[in-house]
């Protein structure tokens, strides 16, 4: 489990988060939501430690995040940061391969490769394995990416804004392997995502972050609701349930008319 306890940030005079408790429960999927620069992404970078936290205490597994090695958090934890950029020219193997970095630092093993090859099947990107990054669609590219992440072995994977720049189908297809990776093999999950419907439908836990602060937490069932959601984004958002789904009906009638 990754507990968060009293964690507050700035970058310079500005405060992005304030307080901040939350936990993450193992082998589910978390999503945070919430409006642009509510923090989320900030959040997940500390819960990583990319970025170090001011104050408070970030628990995995009951030690402080501070404690580990960079080499074991990397075998704990794996992040894909919303931007990805490479200055390098690389295959899908090529990147897949660099998840093993914090085991084989470098110098891959019989039982290196065949991890590799499993992350490749897994996310269905051996027939195109050979290809370079820059000859492959947004939804390939983000599959190599993630399988790059699966590939580190970690028991907790976070995504930050995964569906960033993906049509409809890709952006359904990243959300169903998201959660394969918590149903299927065990993985504690935490995404950064915008969509509200998406979390809605994929997610086991719901944190509403607004201000830099926790706005609300709880199940889909708890979340998705009207006033929670009315109260976060400064808008009416009516709810529908759709074949046992809440869908939050926010782009129609009044609401597109205020816009």
């Amino acid at each position: 489990m990754v507990k968060v306890r009293g964690v507050s940030k700035s970058f310079g005079p500005k405060r992005v988060l304030h307080d901040v408790s939350l936990d993450i429960e193992k082998g589910k999927v978390t999503t945070l939501i919430g409006p642009n620069g509510a923090g989320k992404s900030t959040l997940l970078s500390l819960m990583s430690r990319l970025l170090p936290k001011d104050s408070g205490q970030i628990l995995i597994d009951g030690r402080e995040i501070g404690q580990y090695k960079s080499e074991e958090l990397a075998r704990r934890l794996a992040i894909l940061k919303q931007t990805h950029h490479l200055n390098i020219r690389l295959t899908v193997r090529e990147l897949v391969e660099f998840g093993r970095f914090p085991y084989s630092h470098g110098r891959l093993t019989r039982e290196d490769r065949e991890v590799v090859d499993e992350a490749l099947r897994y996310l269905d990107l051996h027939e195109i394995e050979g290809k370079y990054l820059d000859q492959l669609s947004g939804g390939q590219r983000q599959r190599a990416f993630i399988a790059m992440v699966l590939a580190q072995d970690t028991e907790y994977v976070l995504l930050d804004e995964p569906l960033n720049n993906l049509d409809m189908k890709h952006a359904v297809q990243i959300m169903r392997i998201t959660r394969s990776l918590a149903n299927d093999l065990g993985k504690t999950v935490v995404l950064v995502l915008h969509d509200v419907n998406f979390a809605s439908a994929y997610s086991d836990h719901i944190v509403a972050l607004k201000d830099g602060r926790v706005a609300a937490a709880g199940t889909p069932d708890e979340l998705i609701r009207s006033d929670v959601l009315g109260d976060i984004y400064e808008m009416k958002i009516p709810i529908e349930t759709v074949g046992g789904c809440r869908v939050c009906i926010y782009f129609t009638g009044e609401q597109a008319a205020a816009l």
